[in-house]
């Protein structure tokens, strides 16, 4: 008797419910501490075009730790008796953090490039229509860089075939794509709503949702394209 309840335990609705929680609010504080070096000046530089550049540089922390928590949450085991958040959030991160700050500069500089050209139109004199179309590439550059950093934090690729995975991905997994598309514009909401402060706290969360929506293209790629 006492075997079997042991084997339940950990197992039922609310235990797992409580395993998520647990997980979620033990990444949420890995991610507030590892994004801190950035997130403090960025909190205090005015919402400025000309502060574009330093946006950038402050948001170098982010891709990261954000790559520790999805692994860390891909990685979930709905079990109260064997709960490791921390330890495979910091695993993440040092496994991680190289590969992803090879594709999340060279990432956000081209966003960073996108954002200073779009504040800066009537400046350059050039059409409305150059606007809409610089538009739709920032919108495709962040939804392949959501895919691309999702299959860097979760698999050993070279960097060009990440990449090339994250573009074909977003043809063929479009839905997908959208649902990305949807934590990309939370995000943004949080961030131009309230600040960059409460996107943070909110952070577990929506890399929670995105490690969900991403879960098709991750099984996807496990089966056709690993050993």
């Amino acid at each position: 008797m006492a075997d079997a309840v042991a084997g339940r335990f950990g197992q039922g609705v609310l235990s797992r419910a409580a395993a998520l929680v647990y997980s979620l609010l033990v990444v949420e504080l890995l991610l507030v501490a590892t994004t801190l070096p950035g997130l403090a000046p960025l909190v205090l530089l005015d919402r400025d075009a000309s502060n574009i550049p330093l946006f950038a540089a402050c948001a170098l922390p982010l891709g990261p730790a954000v790559s520790a928590a999805l692994y860390a949450l891909h990685h979930h085991r709905a079990d109260l008796a064997d709960l490791t958040p921390a330890a495979a959030f910091w695993r993440g991160y040092r496994v991680n953090a190289g590969p992803v700050l090879l594709v999340w500069a060279p990432w956000l500089l081209w966003l960073a490039v996108v954002a200073v050209n779009l504040a800066h139109l009537d400046a350059a004199a050039v059409p409305r229509w150059w606007a809409a179309l610089l538009v739709v590439l920032a919108v495709a550059a962040a939804l392949w860089g959501v895919n691309l950093l999702v299959i860097t934090s979760l698999f050993d690729f070279r960097v060009r075939d990440a990449a090339r995975l994250a573009s074909y991905f977003l043809v063929r997994r479009p839905a997908v794509a959208l649902g990305n598309l949807s934590v990309l514009v939370a995000a943004a909401g949080l961030t131009v709503l309230l600040s960059e402060a409460v996107l943070t706290l909110f952070g577990a969360v929506l890399v929670f949702v995105l490690s969900r929506n991403c879960r098709p293209m991750v099984g996807q790629i496990s089966r056709e394209f690993t050993a």
